[in-house]
């Protein structure tokens, strides 16, 4: 059995990363970065900080002046962290949310976003004309600014509520002109549901909405599927299913997609890559333990 690594002990010249949320006690993100930290043998800690939305800029301006290393971004506070950044990378300023801030050599906080590098980590080897992705909030952002960048040949958006799903379409239109909007779960009044017709035809459904996740609060929620049944069996058998949901393992929605035949991938691969290509940015280094990161998220997420 192979030992791993351990991170050298905390000091005075131990420099401090994390990741800033509410809530954040759950994140993974500790337990995959120390793992990393500890084998490239960095002399840093990575804690994870909860903040209030009120508290946000006060406490990155703090970090910076204690010269923290880096900062990973988690909700709500992503678009208020775009906001807050003294600079934004070209991809953050598009998407409008920063899920990452690397200190910049003049002071003050470079914003940048890796989602979009930790979705495709997972789909290199897709070929794929036609996606569907489920929902239209933040995170659907990155991930068709993702399926932008794999250059499909059509990408719908199905939304519950019209009126986020045409500010989400009209958002979108300067790098995402060709964005198809579905309205989600609305009466057809007998006709056919166009939803049907966009899965049968998809190579790859995207899920970006909660419906799903595990809830202490709700344990019935990792019963639900944001799709039916008989929705999932109009897939492909070839079409790939993707969940940016991690708990369970598999949801619902890979479960029934397993079923028919799909393949399945759900939000941890993107975690981990995400995390990756965080720490690079951080640390100057290239080569990144994933393996190692891997692990100690899954353990983490399997422990008791």
């Amino acid at each position: 059995m192979v030992t791993p690594p351990t991170a050298p002990a905390i000091g005075g010249g131990t420099a401090l990363v994390g990741v800033l949320g509410d809530p954040v006690r759950h994140s993974l993100s500790p337990a995959m970065h120390n793992a990393a930290i500890a084998a490239l043998g960095l002399d840093w800690a990575y804690l994870a900080l909860p903040v209030a939305a009120a508290d946000l800029a006060v406490v990155l301006r703090a970090l910076a002046a204690i010269d923290c290393r880096g900062l990973n971004v988690t909700l709500p506070h992503k678009q208020a962290a775009a906001e807050l950044a003294d600079e934004l990378t070209p991809l953050a300023r598009r998407l409008g949310a920063v899920n990452t801030l690397v200190r910049r050599e003049g002071g003050g906080w470079l914003g940048t976003n890796t989602d979009v590098e930790g979705f495709l980590a997972p789909l290199q080897a897709l070929t794929a004309r036609e996606a569907l992705v489920l929902g239209c909030g933040g995170s659907a952002r990155a991930v068709v600014a993702g399926l932008v960048d794999l250059g499909l040949e059509r990408i719908r958006v199905a939304g519950r509520d019209s009126t986020r799903l045409g500010t989400f379409i009209r958002s979108c239109a300067d790098w995402a002109p060709g964005l198809v909007p579905l309205a989600w779960g609305a009466d057809t009044a007998g006709a056919p549901d166009p939803l049907d017709a966009a899965l049968a035809s998809a190579d790859l459904v995207v899920n970006t909405t909660p419906v799903g996740m595990a809830s202490s609060r709700d344990p019935t929620a990792v019963e639900r599927s944001p799709l039916r049944p008989d929705q999932i069996a109009a897939l492909s058998p070839a079409a790939t299913v993707y969940d940016l949901i991690y708990t369970p393992r598999p949801t619902a929605l890979l479960r029934l997609a397993q079923e028919q035949g799909c393949r399945s991938i759900d939000g941890l691969e993107m975690l981990v890559q995400q995390g990756a290509a965080a720490l690079r940015l951080w640390s100057g280094l290239e080569e990144m333990p994933v393996i190692a990161m891997r692990t100690a998220a899954l353990a983490r997420l399997e422990g008791p």
